[in-house]
């Protein structure tokens, strides 16, 4: 924003042209807004990070571009309109899948959509980021909740997570008078756990345990799933990591009941070693297809999960809902 400084004129009046140009920016700037193609000031207001009809032209965008991108196995395609924990997990996906089928997935089916909410925040700074709740052809009665964000309104958005929920598992939002919903603060102290904190606390939790999280599928069945892993003659060590900068930020809505729904990433390293005399199973050819070295005695693999978990007002412990994950590189020696 240009700022007219009073030197050179009285302090109670403008020259004749500075109050021509300041009303032909104001009345410039009344045309874009009025046709919802800039935000003013949209750093500071608090404003919706986007209308109804611009998410479902996302949704639409993201559907087409995966689509392409999945049935020519060039992560290429899809670039543009992923980020954060899905783009590293499809990317990978896609580059496993080039080379073992390099003409292409002769198995694509096209992904589709229907009966389609969209949960809008209401949020000043960016980024604006949105959820989308819909039903697709692929998973069963699941819902798919895909949020998609961007940092400018140059940028498209894109899906930064992306999980599978039982319909009933879907929280109910807070929303106003207009149906826009509300962003939680990833500082936010209103919840058992901060948002921007559970990524780290979930790796301090797979490792060894703590009073956080709820017992489920994706806390303590995982815990005991890791146990299970290491079996005699091969040995599984696993290490996990926050992340939570830039693209991987949490992203939090409120819920009805005070609580919050909260989208966070992790990255896990899993190395099976075998012992003296044995070697390590071999892997599938996707597995293959990411791996540097030669597998020997170890095959080192890095992960990327992101998780959405329901997050209670005050205290309690924190709800993994669903997680998704995938298999970003390997290493052997």
């Amino acid at each position: 924003m240009t700022h007219l400084t009073t030197r050179d004129r009285g302090p109670r009046r403008l020259r004749r042209r500075d109050r021509n140009a300041l009303l032909a920016v104001s009345l410039t700037v009344l045309a874009l807004s009025a046709n919802g193609c800039v935000v003013v000031h949209g750093e500071r207001e608090v404003l919706p990070a986007t209308t109804r009809a611009e998410a479902a032209k996302a949704l639409k965008q993201f559907t087409a571009a995966y689509n392409k991108a999945d049935e020519a196995y060039d992560g290429s395609l899809d670039a543009d309109y992923t980020t954060g924990a899905l783009a590293d997990i499809d990317s990978a996906r896609l580059k496993a899948g080039h080379a073992n089928s390099p003409s292409g997935n002769s198995g694509h089916s096209a992904l589709e959509f229907d009966d389609v909410t969209y949960t809008i925040p209401k949020k000043a700074g960016w980024p604006r980021w949105f959820v989308a709740d819909a039903h697709g052809n692929k998973g069963g009665d699941d819902r798919w909740l895909l949020v998609f964000t961007r940092d400018s309104l140059s940028e498209p958005f894109q899906v930064a997570y992306l999980t599978l929920l039982a319909p009933d598992s879907v929280p109910k939002f807070t929303t106003d008078k207009d149906g826009w919903a509300e962003a939680v603060p990833a500082d936010s102290a209103q919840l058992a756990v901060s948002p921007g904190d559970l990524s780290q606390d979930y790796a301090t939790y797979l490792k060894s345990g703590s009073t956080v999280f709820a017992d489920g599928a994706h806390t303590s069945g995982w815990r005991t799933d890791r146990e299970k892993s290491t079996k005699p003659g091969l040995a599984t060590q696993y290490i996990d990591e926050p992340l939570t900068a830039g693209d991987y930020a949490p992203l939090a809505l409120r819920t009805t009941d005070g609580g919050a729904l909260v989208f966070f990433t992790t990255r896990y390293y899993a190395k099976q070693t075998a012992a003296a005399g044995t070697s390590v199973p071999t892997p599938n050819d996707d597995v293959k297809a990411l791996t540097k070295g030669e597998i020997k005695q170890s095959l080192t693999m890095q992960f990327v999960s992101n998780q959405v978990a329901l997050d209670p007002a005050g205290t309690g412990k924190v709800s993994v809902l669903g997680r998704i994950q995938g298999l970003t590189s390997a290493e052997g020696s």
